[in-house]
């Protein structure tokens, strides 16, 4: 007998993007906007003044205990036991052999204390891969398990451990919180002014980049986080659930004289194109090695011992290799659109678009390496029709100190 698909589950937000008119879609099991007016107006408001994202679907990872850190330097292709309290930091889960499970973001909330940030697709496949280091990693009786239930106190500023019974408590606390990312160059400004926000820990203009301060609305617990997936300088705010409603609005109102405007998945999807940000199931995949997408930087080979390690020396050595594609005119090539060579494919696009910044066609492809030097003159076949593309250097787009 079939089973019949869960319906997807809808944010915390859900009736205030309703009341907004957004149109919505199926992302990661999750019912999301994917716009509210317009892609192009949606965009442009990033890039020039500042949007507003509902990011609930991603998951949410708490690790604690005197061995997290030896923990994430095995689970995690990164070595995360050198960050220092108050910093993030990303890195990949990857298979044994050496393929991508999920990119995620660590921030260091404590000396014995993280939060793992992953995509909401792949929030059961990390929470296995917890699981199964866990079970190989430690004793049984040094590990503990956690759940949305041990979420951590909503009185307090900071979300603290869960508690545990062991020296390694790994707890999922994805359904106590929302997330919402206020991205563009005017999102301090926007933050600063929001009725209700106070920061508590270190002040914004002193925050840099990857680190996240403690915060409070209206007295709940705020996390913020100067991080994004826009390649514009903005905030990450994680958030009890049963406040999200009221911070979502107070933002919305702080930013109505600065150009804020809600934002939905389309809009992301450009944006983090032309910042070169890979997506899961497009740049990335349990087929693809940190190598060949460019992520070769963020594995920590040095490190003796780490899921994957092995699997990453056996791919072969002509694996394709992502590249960045700019062509001129207005078609752009999209996902599964094969690249070719004279008359050779040689790939094929992974994302691809038409730039609202930039004004030309971009896209990211997995090519051969003969093809994948800067300046090789490919095309792109769009439904038919051969499209002059050239390799360029990612990201498309980068924005202005």
């Amino acid at each position: 007998m079939t089973e019949t698909p869960a319906p997807p589950r809808t944010s915390p937000l859900h009736e205030r993007h309703e009341a907004l008119g957004a149109s919505f879609t199926d992302f990661g099991g999750w019912n999301m906007p994917v716009r509210y007016t317009s892609d192009l107006a949606e965009h442009r408001a990033v890039r020039e003044a500042a949007g507003l994202f509902d990011i609930s679907h991603m998951a949410e990872f708490r690790v604690d205990g005197p061995r997290a850190a030896a923990f994430l330097d095995y689970v995690l292709a990164g070595r995360l036991s050198t960050m220092k309290v108050g910093k993030a930091k990303y890195s990949l889960v990857l298979a044994e052999s050496g393929g991508i499970v999920d990119d995620v973001i660590v921030y260091r909330t404590g000396d014995d204390s993280f939060l793992v940030i992953s995509n909401a697709g792949n929030r059961d496949a990390v929470a296995a891969a917890f699981a199964t280091a866990q079970a190989t990693w430690l004793p049984a009786s040094d590990t503990s398990t956690g759940s949305a239930t041990d979420a951590p106190d909503a009185a307090t500023e900071v979300p603290e451990p869960v508690e545990g019974t062991g020296t390694l408590t790994v707890a999922d606390v994805t359904d106590s919180y929302a997330l919402i990312a206020l991205q563009g160059p005017e999102a301090r400004g926007i933050l600063s002014s929001t009725p209700g926000v106070e920061i508590t820990g270190t002040p914004l203009d002193e925050l840099g980049y990857y680190a996240w301060t403690a915060g409070a609305f209206d007295g709940a617990p705020l996390f913020v986080a100067r991080t994004g997936y826009t390649g514009e300088d903005g905030y990450e705010l994680m958030i009890p659930t049963a406040q999200a409603g009221a911070l979502w609005d107070a933002a919305l109102a702080a930013g109505a004289d600065r150009g804020l405007v809600p934002c939905g998945l389309a809009a992301r999807d450009t944006l983090r194109l032309e910042a070169g940000m890979p997506l899961y199931g497009h740049e990335l995949s349990r087929d693809i090695v940190p190598a060949q997408a460019g992520l070769g930087r963020v594995v920590a080979v040095d490190k003796e011992a780490f899921v994957g390690k092995d699997g990453l020396s056996s791919g072969p050595a002509d694996a394709p290799v992502l590249v960045g594609l700019v062509s001129d005119g207005r078609r752009a090539g999209r996902a599964g659109y094969a690249v070719l060579h004279g008359d050779d494919t040689v790939g094929e696009i992974t994302s691809g678009a038409l730039s609202p910044t930039l004004g030309h066609p971009v896209a990211m492809a997995f090519v051969a390496p003969a093809a994948s030097a800067i300046g090789t003159e490919l095309t792109i076949d769009v439904r038919g029709t051969r499209i002059p593309a050239t390799v360029t250097a990612l990201p498309f787009y980068r924005r202005n100190a």
